[in-house]
């Protein structure tokens, strides 16, 4: 494996910046050694950061001014859009209506969201045509027909490169390289805009549990992150202290999730993290904008652990097999 840039080196955690067109676009030889550079981080880290990704900036630019407009519309029409149930997984989230948390307990969940709601409202969007579970789509205007349009093509983009992220690990783990094409192919993802309103420094001052998001691990396969500039993701490090994942422009931070670390029996980690007061600021913390797009198994999909990751001197499965779609279910359950 080549020598890799660090994108994050703090208390013993280092996040590398991998090139993501060698993998794509690479020789052989350049192809491998990305795949192990991947692979590594999350291994070790549980997070990456990609250059070069395949979706091109002016179209993440436009889904995080769309992102904008969207929630600039007035409450009551975004409230009518409002998210259901946990299977749906489609709609507007307000502020303070989701605690994300590794508590397990929807009374523990309740207690902590009163205390420190997340400072956050959001917007899920699923796959289009799933039968039973339509999206929220707002209606009535020009705008509202280019948000849909912006927002299911961008998922569509998003779906290819979770499908080249996981080939990459396929690569590295010494798989064939269609070994996840089975589990992705219908692209059973969720896309999240996020808002994170801006918020006096007074309020973290007042409160120190409160939080911009919740410290938790993803529940899926692989998390695509795109972030604004200004800053407040933390990751947790070896050392238990949580460090600053600075945003660098034109990357998509990339982590693993929980079924991922079941599906390779935990030798890749689902690694905590949260959203914080930013770093730098006065008496005013102005308005925060991401966009995840939370990549899944196929919900059908039954996840074992794979065949290399346990036997011998690497111990036994930890993990009893599961239903994706299962799963996920169960932990939305308890956020919401």
């Amino acid at each position: 494996m080549a020598p890799q840039v660090s994108a994050v080196s703090s208390d013993d955690l280092s996040i590398p910046l991998v090139d993501f067109s060698l993998f794509l676009h690479g020789t052989p030889a350049e192809r491998q050694s990305a795949a192990e550079a991947i692979l590594h981080g999350f291994q070790t880290a549980g997070f990456i950061y990609l250059s070069s990704h395949g979706i091109p900036l002016p179209v993440v630019d436009n889904v995080f001014a769309t992102s904008a407009k969207f929630f600039e519309r007035p409450q009551e029409e975004k409230e009518k859009l409002c998210w259901t149930t946990p299977r749906a997984n489609r709609g507007y989230v307000p502020h303070g209506r989701e605690k994300v948390t590794q508590l397990v307990s929807k009374e523990d969940v309740a207690k902590l969201k009163a205390q420190a709601p997340d400072l956050k409202e959001t917007f899920e969007i699923g796959r289009e045509g799933e039968e039973g579970f339509p999206n929220n789509w707002p209606v009535g205007d020009e705008e509202a027909v280019r948000f849909k349009e912006t927002m299911t093509s961008f998922h569509d983009q998003c779906k290819q490169l979770h499908i080249e992220v996981m080939r990459a690990i396929a690569v590295g783990m010494g798989l064939p390289e269609s070994y996840f094409d089975g589990y992705t192919d219908v692209g059973d993802n969720t896309l999240r805009l996020l808002h994170y309103p801006g918020v006096s420094k007074e309020v973290f001052e007042k409160n120190k549990l409160q939080v911009r998001a919740g410290e938790h691990t993803d529940y899926g396969s692989i998390t695509l992150l795109f972030q604004d500039d200004r800053g407040g993701l933390q990751v947790k490090s070896p050392k238990g202290t949580f460090v600053d994942a600075t945003p660098i422009p034109g990357t998509v931070v990339v982590n693993a999730g929980d079924l991922l670390a079941r599906w390779s029996n935990d030798t890749i980690k689902s690694t905590k993290h949260r959203v914080v007061e930013p770093p730098a600021g006065g008496d005013f913390h102005p308005a925060r904008y991401s966009v995840a797009y939370f990549c899944n198994p196929n919900f059908s999909s039954n996840i074992t652990a794979i065949e290399g990751t346990y036997g011998g001197d690497k111990g036994e499965k930890k993990y009893p097999d599961i239903n994706s779609g299962d799963y996920l279910v169960q932990r939305l359950a308890v956020t919401f």
